[in-house]
C-alpha cells in the first residue's frame, strides 16, 4: 500500500477538483459552513466558527501524523470552494481507510458533485493506494446519507450503539458500511453509471 499518501495529492474530475486542505482555505470554509442545515446529523456544529476552525486544524495535524488526508472540494466551473472531504482512520498495516467528514453547501446537494467526489476518492484508494477496505459511517438517523451510501454500493455492516457522543451530550448510534477490493470493479461501474445519469444539466 502506498503510504503515507503523497503530498500534495490532487484528484481532478470533470466538475470538481479535490485539493489538499491548507490554512489559506480556512476563512472560505468557515463562511461556507455557517449554513446550519449542513450539520444536522454531525456530532458537532460546524456552523460555529471555533468548532469548524478546530476541525480544519485537526485535519492538518492528523495529515502530519499520517492518519488523515483532508481535501477542499473546488467547483471548477463556478471557481469556488463548495465543501470539504477527507480520508480518515488511515491504517497502512491493514490496508484500509475511511472516507468521512464530507460536507457540501446545500446549493450542491442532490447534484453530481458528491458522486464525482466518491468516484475520485474510491478510485484513488483502490487503484493507487491499493486499499483492501474503504469504510463509511453515518448517524443512524441520517436516512438520506444511509441511502446514498448504499446506492453507490456501500455494504451495510451494522449499527454500533452509543458509537459517538454529540456536542450536546446525547449519544449517537452509527450505521457502518464498507466497500472492499473484491467489490470494487462492480461498484466502480455502478457509480460511473449513476454519475453519467446526473451529469446532464445537474452540476
Amino acid at each position: 500500500m502506498l503510504f503515507p499518501i503523497p503530498h500534495p495529492t490532487i484528484l481532478t474530475g470533470n466538475i470538481v477538483e479535490l485539493i489538499p486542505l491548507q490554512n489559506v482555505h480556512f476563512a472560505e470554509l468557515e463562511a461556507l459552513a455557517k449554513d446550519e442545515r449542513i450539520w444536522e446529523f454531525y456530532s458537532v456544529n460546524g456552523a460555529d466558527s471555533n468548532t469548524i476552525l478546530n476541525a480544519l486544524q485537526n485535519g492538518l495535524d492528523e495529515r502530519e501524523r499520517g492518519t488523515q488526508y483532508p481535501f477542499v472540494i473546488y467547483h471548477k466551473e463556478h471557481q469556488k470552494i463548495i465543501g470539504s472531504t477527507r480520508f480518515i482512520d488511515i491504517q497502512p498495516l491493514h490496508n484500509k481507510l475511511e472516507i468521512g467528514w464530507t460536507w457540501l453547501h446545500p446549493d450542491y446537494w442532490a447534484t453530481a458533485v458528491n458522486l464525482e467526489c466518491k468516484l475520485l476518492l474510491l478510485t484513488f484508494a483502490f487503484e493507487t493506494l491499493g486499499a483492501y477496505r474503504v469504510q463509511f459511517k453515518t448517524d443512524v438517523l441520517n436516512v438520506s446519507s444511509r441511502k446514498a451510501i448504499a446506492k453507490i454500493g456501500g455494504v451495510f455492516e451494522g449499527i454500533l450503539r452509543n458509537d459517538m457522543v454529540r456536542e450536546n451530550g446525547t449519544k449517537r448510534d452509527s450505521a457502518y458500511f464498507s466497500i472492499i477490493v473484491q467489490d470494487w470493479p462492480d461498484t466502480k461501474e455502478n457509480i460511473t453509471q449513476l454519475y453519467a445519469k446526473h451529469t446532464t444539466g445537474n452540476r
